[in-house]
């Protein structure tokens, strides 16, 4: 993919009431692949997220996409609290392509208050992707999941990098990271511990050091990870 695609932060930090919620991040995020920001509680992986998508101004560095701030070319559409999705571009006039991507066929009527914590985070995946953009951004999309859907969306978010679209997702889930994303982004107290292929970046020493708990994941066989 072009250099151009690729969503970079250079030594980018974000300071609130004299605290330091990040520091001296620099991380590229390529078009084409699906990147995972990991970490435990207060990280800084939302804060990094709406960074990226130019929902907040960083206090040092930048975002550039194209050789613009994130800023300047408008990126974020919305964002919420947990489970939010963040969107993209512009959107499209309606929405039952994407609701029928994630299994919604008919739901567009529905009232928000009708459906379930799960069928509203799927409505919001659909908004994300009825979007005409190249840079796509989850914060933490499959909570309120159950687990097929988190594995077919998993397997949508693949099939939209292999498309060309810049794909960034906050997950807690890091087996998910390690079976389905193409970099992962390990933070841990606002600084950046990792960054490289899920097997480089999720080792056991690793992930104990930074969540203090012993985990060991399975991972895809290499072809799988490329694919």
């Amino acid at each position: 993919m072009p250099d151009t695609h690729t969503l970079k932060a250079r030594e980018l930090g974000y300071d609130i009431a004299g605290r330091a919620l990040l520091r001296d991040i620099r991380l590229d995020l390529p078009a084409g692949q699906v990147s995972a920001l990991l970490g435990p509680n207060g990280a800084g992986k939302t804060t990094l997220l709406r960074l990226l998508a130019g929902l907040a101004v960083p206090s040092h560095g930048a975002v550039r996409l194209a050789g613009q701030q994130a800023q300047q070319r408008g990126l974020a559409g919305a964002v919420g609290a947990g489970g939010a999705v963040v969107f993209t571009g512009q959107l499209l006039p309606r929405l039952e392509f994407p609701l029928a991507i994630v299994e919604m066929d008919g739901y567009a009527s529905k009232r928000l208050d009708m459906l379930s914590g799960g069928e509203r985070q799927r409505v919001a995946i659909a908004r994300a992707l009825a979007q005409q953009a190249p840079v796509i951004l989850l914060d933490e999309p499959t909570n309120h999941l159950d687990l097929r859907h988190q594995h077919k969306l998993q397997l949508l978010l693949r099939e939209l990098a292999a498309r060309g679209k810049t794909v960034v997702q906050v997950l807690h889930d890091l087996q998910l990271a390690a079976e389905y994303a193409d970099r992962a982004a390990l933070l841990e107290g606002g600084r950046l511990v990792a960054e490289g292929s899920p097997r480089a970046v999720l080792t056991p020493e690793r992930l104990l050091e930074v969540y203090r708990w012993p985990v060991r994941l399975s991972h895809p066989a290499p072809d799988r990870q490329a694919a």
